[in-house]
């Protein structure tokens, strides 16, 4: 039961239940980081208007899950923590990051995150490449 998971494809061909799932997630946050998180996922949808939002690995300590975003292949998740968001891009060690936006995880053979503090932000433009980075990488590796 805890396993399930929802998923949502952006564009008009939408099964709400993926989104709806972020929105219940988001809203149980109730402060700084589900403002952070809201913000994050807009960057995402307009980076690709095509991105399939999931929210995965639903557990008993955690049973909102995990969100997820994906297009080819999982681009990253976006995980809360009590004093910071943290977004871990699946294929992040392949990415160019010329902006340094990659702030943990750095020592990982395949992921990379960023974790973004309370009143912290983050350079929406250098955001928004990583995230179209992460998706050419899963086409890329689908090719």
């Amino acid at each position: 039961m805890w396993a399930s998971s929802f998923s949502q494809k952006g564009g008009n061909a939408m099964d709400e239940s993926g989104s709806e799932a972020i929105d219940a997630k988001i809203a149980s946050l109730g402060d700084w980081r589900g403002e952070q998180l809201t913000r994050l996922r807009r960057l995402i949808r307009e980076a690709d208007p095509d991105v399939v939002e999931e929210v995965k690995w639903r557990k008993a300590a955690n049973p909102l899950g995990v969100p997820t975003w994906s297009h080819a292949g999982i681009i990253c998740t976006g995980e809360n923590y009590k004093d910071k968001v943290k977004l871990t891009f699946a294929r992040g060690a392949s990415l160019p990051d010329p902006s340094g936006l990659f702030n943990s995880s750095l020592d990982g053979g395949t992921r990379r995150a960023i974790d973004i503090r309370e009143g912290e932000m983050i350079d929406e433009a250098a955001f928004k490449a990583l995230v179209k980075a992460a998706i050419a990488e899963n086409l890329t590796r689908k090719a």
